[in-house]
């Protein structure tokens, strides 16, 4: 004989409700690190970067098909502290780009927002840190086919 009966659901207990609470709360807090910790990544697809330098110059080109999100990139530009002149050259098909140089105290020297098809060209000094490199910060939101240029000259 076959027993065609439907299984009986069990009554919920407290145990079962803090158990089940306990798990989207779990699950609520490992979303939020997540979120927290890609929220200062830069994912960019097709990136293609060559950084050339020579004694006073040096010169940083990148270009990618997308990007999206924010970071801060490092490059050397002299072997010490040194004061150098950096030229920024950007742009972008579709989307936001914005590139800020920073100063070895993390204040920002200067930004170039970068908007859809168009070229901005900005020019300032900046002054590398004790062991000669500069930083840059790169945010992008929906980006689609652009490039950026850094030129840099010590003084």
């Amino acid at each position: 004989m076959v027993n065609l009966a439907l299984p009986v659901a069990q009554p919920t207990t407290r145990r079962t409700r803090w158990l089940s609470l306990y798990r989207c709360g779990l699950a609520l807090a490992t979303g939020l690190l997540l979120a927290m910790l890609l929220s200062g990544c830069l994912l960019i697809s097709g990136e293609q970067t060559r950084f050339t330098r020579q004694e006073g110059i040096g010169d940083l080109r990148t270009s990618f098909v997308s990007a999206e999100g924010e970071t801060v990139r490092t490059i050397q530009v002299a072997e010490g502290p040194a004061a150098v002149q950096v030229m920024v050259i950007a742009t972008i098909a579709s989307g936001d780009l914005q590139l800020d140089l920073l100063q070895p105290d993390n204040t920002v020297a200067f930004t170039v927002v970068v908007p859809a098809n168009a070229q901005v060209t900005r020019t300032a000094r900046v002054q590398a840190s004790d062991q000669g490199y500069i930083r840059y910060r790169v945010a992008a939101r929906e980006a689609r086919d652009g490039s950026y240029q850094l030129l840099v000259q010590e003084l």
